[in-house]
């Protein structure tokens, strides 16, 4: 049977939705070409819209689910336009972003609809560690689209959206006890970035993109950003001293929600993104914290983005509860993650270096320390009940046994910083050769 629609009768089954307003509001000038636009559209709406377009001037591909079109239901024409907007990403080196606000699977497929969730799955598996992609939950998002959304590089959710694996419980006196909110899944480490309303995600959803590589061979460099002048000393908080190294405006905190005794962001240096961890609360390192710094140093490595750590820390939490957490298996991925970590790694002893937290951040190609900063094998307590001494060495011993690169001014920070960065931008760990130059 032909198909005898025509152009005008084809646009006006497709009509504004919101999906496509919100592509457009998140795109430079809401211009953006849309991929499969009648897809599944032959007398009724789709539940997700999908395009191309700039921001920022960076390309990038994106999708958005529409609450309003039979409750955001994903059905196989949904996945196939969302598998499309991955399998584009990757052969172009763009990032992607999906806006997640469906109330799940259509039922009207049954069974099948589940293999449709399989292949987006696989689908952003593929192209994982390739381009950044980054999920912004504005509605609910459950079940197998929480796992979706879990697997981007970075989550953005609005206060009041949802996002759970299954339908949330209540307590014994009935009350919700927190499930499924976008607040629980930031304390549980899913989402990175808690956002006001809907408009507040777009808008750092935006920024991040300006932020970040286009794909894992872009070196690329983020401009509009000022030098920054504000004054450092040693006294100040992790996260303080990262404000103050950063350029101006440019810092971008990741799960504020998580790990409370670490602390994660993007940040500008050298005209170019840098991860910065610090690691200065007045708690102990737990699972949580290892977890957390971990993920976020492998999400840098992956795109090349050089890491600085900041350390003032007595060291990870011990108590039998802690373990039970899962405190030797995190830490000992946190360790793992920087060690074989590729990408740039500068570290910076601002306070404390104890034991087994020292330890877990070497491997640093450049490492510096302030004159009061301190270094030991364990807590001073604990060198006292097992060796009977302090075992705490000032910075300058520890420099002399090669353990770290120089003691330096706190106000000669931001150069010395920036200088080690710059120094390693162009390092190589994977040299190949067919053998050495043979002497005669």
């Amino acid at each position: 049977m032909a198909f005898t629609k025509s152009l005008a009768e084809m646009e006006q089954s497709v009509p504004d939705s919101d999906a496509r307003k919100r592509l457009a509001a998140f795109f430079d000038d809401g211009a953006f070409t849309e991929l499969d636009k009648f897809l599944a559209a032959d007398g009724e709406e789709s539940s997700v819209a999908a395009g191309v377009g700039s921001v920022w001037t960076n390309t990038v591909y994106a999708f958005a689910q529409d609450v309003s079109v039979k409750g955001g239901a994903v059905n196989k024409a949904a996945a196939q336009k969302i598998k499309r907007v991955y399998e584009l990403a990757a052969k172009n080196g763009s990032p992607v972003v999906g806006f997640f606000d469906s109330k799940g699977a259509d039922i009207n497929e049954g069974m099948a609809v589940l293999a449709e969730y399989n292949d987006i799955m696989k689908a952003s598996a593929k192209i994982s560690g390739v381009v950044p992609q980054i999920a912004v939950v504005t509605g609910v998002c459950a079940g197998c689209a929480a796992m979706i959304a879990a697997m981007a590089d970075v989550v953005i959710a609005t206060e009041k959206s949802e996002l759970f694996l299954t339908a949330p419980f209540n307590n014994a006196d009935g009350k919700l006890a927190g499930a499924g909110t976008a607040e629980n899944a930031a304390k549980a480490g899913v989402v990175q970035i808690l956002a006001k309303d809907a408009d507040d995600a777009l808008v750092k959803a935006k920024n991040l993109i300006a932020s970040l590589p286009e794909n894992n061979l872009d070196v690329g460099y983020i401009e509009g950003f000022n030098e920054n002048d504000a004054a450092i000393n040693a006294s100040m908080s992790g996260a303080d001293l990262i404000s103050a190294i950063a350029a101006k405006g440019s810092v971008i905190e990741f799960g504020e929600k998580f790990g409370k005794a670490a602390y994660t962001a993007l940040g500008v240096l050298n005209d170019s993104t840098v991860a910065f961890v610090a690691t200065d609360k007045a708690a102990k390192l737990t699972s949580a914290d290892a977890a957390k710094i971990a993920r976020f140093v492998q999400f840098a490595d992956l795109f090349s983005i050089p890491v600085v750590t900041v350390i003032d820390t007595e060291g990870f939490e011990g108590s039998s509860a802690a373990e039970l957490d899962g405190s030797v298996r995190d830490c000992a991925r946190l360790a793992q993650v920087y060690a074989t970590a590729s990408t740039v790694k500068v570290n910076l002893i601002k306070g404390k270096a104890f034991g087994a937290a020292f330890a877990a951040f070497t491997g640093a190609d450049f490492t510096c320390a302030y004159e009061n900063a301190q270094i030991a094998p364990m807590s001073p307590e604990a060198g006292k009940v097992f060796m009977g001494e302090d075992l705490v060495t000032s910075p300058f011993a520890a420099a002399s046994l090669g353990m770290i690169d120089g003691v330096i001014d706190p106000a000669d920070t931001r150069e010395t910083l920036k200088n080690a960065v710059e120094l390693f931008f162009s390092k190589n760990e994977n040299v190949k050769r067919k053998h050495a130059n043979f002497a005669f």
